[in-house]
């Protein structure tokens, strides 16, 4: 899908380093020519002869290398290129493209290209938080620079938050959306709802549970970067808003069923909010006191079923509905019941029973029941960006075959 297509990509000093090689590797499977400029502190963590042997072109590093440099090598390197890529991308090397320094070979390539920018943010959670960080950022997408994650998770360091490298499967992604190369959802509407819904007891007490919304809002992004006009419901989370999507955020669960309805129609929609089944049945208006309520009770009313409604029958109901099934015990057989009761083609099941630290974790073990399958598909232990980018690939793939046979008959 990239064949033809030249990326000059930039590895900048970080840990995440690492994950440049397998970039490269899946770049060059889809036919695109990578040639690689290895920074003083990228050399640190990967050797040249590994970018090397991997892209089957020369890596450079010296600005001042008296071969490359008599023809002008940092120009015909920046110019050369169809897009330049930054991944990872330090705080130090955002700092000095924002502030149009150009120190070494790879600032100075930046700097003297008139071609677009793609960065790929790799640091500790403090540096990213940091306000030069974030003015720096924002400085870069005002001069279109185009930039993917970073993402939530643990870190070498030993902290957890945000600057996380995004995997090479997203920046791939980025890049092919980057080139329109990549877009089988182009013209296609898509609907995702995700995190959980708070449902109020009084005005400062609510009911809710531990979905953090990392996997309902990775599905949303890559349904974004593979084209498809997305709008993404969330209940309360600490997720950022993913770029290119059409966000809607929501409190309860009957507000989330409208904004779900207002959003129709859709070509797809992919359930994977935790709704609460139930919600107080009258709300105090008032904050409860807790003098004379030793024995409290609280009268529950279930909440609008939103998968169910979404998988009706009508004129509105989108061709593929998605559920999910979040169980915590026999995780197969109730996905299955699951199913059949809502009416959804398909459901992603997931064990989200304490031991497998699926709730608010990083990463996730999936079973994908397909409507008339036999079998569910179960996929291996992966990142939810990575289970976001497969089901979004399953999605395009269902939507655009129909189409494809009919223009083949």
């Amino acid at each position: 899908m990239l064949a033809g297509k030249r990326i000059l990509l930039v590895v900048s000093g970080g840990i995440a380093a690492y994950k440049a090689l397998e970039l490269i590797r899946r770049l060059r499977e889809q036919g695109a020519a990578v040639r690689c400029i290895l920074t003083r502190a990228g050399a640190e963590f990967v050797t040249p002869l590994s970018l090397q042997a991997l892209s089957e072109d020369k890596v450079y590093g010296e600005l001042f290398s008296l071969t490359d440099e008599s023809e002008m090598g940092h120009i015909q390197l920046s110019r050369d290129a169809d897009l330049l890529v930054v991944a990872p991308a330090s705080a130090d090397i955002l700092a000095k493209i924002t502030h149009g320094m150009a120190d070494d070979l790879a600032t100075t390539a930046l700097l003297a290209t008139d071609k677009d920018v793609l960065v790929a943010p790799a640091m500790n959670v403090r540096m990213w938080e940091h306000p030069a960080t974030q003015e720096n950022l924002a400085t870069l997408r005002r001069r279109g620079v185009h930039v993917v994650g970073p993402n939530e998770g643990p870190m070498a360091c030993g902290e957890y938050g945000f600057g996380r490298m995004a995997e090479p499967a997203e920046i791939l992604a980025a890049i092919g959306s980057y080139f329109g190369a990549d877009a089988p959802l182009a013209g296609r509407k898509a609907l995702v709802t995700s995190g959980p819904t708070h449902e109020p007891i009084d005005p400062v007490r609510y009911i809710a549970n531990r979905s953090s919304g990392r996997q309902g809002h990775a599905i949303a992004a890559a349904l974004a970067r593979l084209g498809a006009a997305t709008t993404l419901v969330t209940g309360p989370t600490q997720q950022p808003d993913p770029p290119g999507v059409t966000v809607r955020h929501v409190e309860s669960a009957r507000d989330m069923l409208a904004a779900c309805q207002a959003a129709l129609p859709v070509d797809a929609a992919v359930c994977a909010a935790a709704v609460a089944d139930w919600r107080v049945a009258s709300a105090a208006d008032q904050k409860m006191k807790r003098e004379g309520h030793d024995g409290l009770k609280l009268e529950f009313t279930q909440n609008p079923d939103i998968l169910a409604t979404l998988s009706e029958v009508g004129n509105l109901r989108p061709r593929l509905v998605v559920g999910f099934a979040a169980e915590t015990e026999n995780v197969i057989d109730h996905a299955r019941a699951k199913r059949a009761r809502k009416g959804c083609d398909w459901i992603v099941a997931n064990d989200v029973s304490p031991a497998t630290g699926t709730f608010g974790g990083a990463e996730n073990t999936v079973h994908l029941i397909v409507d008339g399958a036999s079998e569910p598909e179960t996929w291996p232990r992966m990142s939810k960006a990575d289970v976001g980018e497969r089901l979004a690939r399953r999605i395009a793939d269902h939507l655009i075959q129909p189409a494809a046979e009919a223009s083949s008959a």
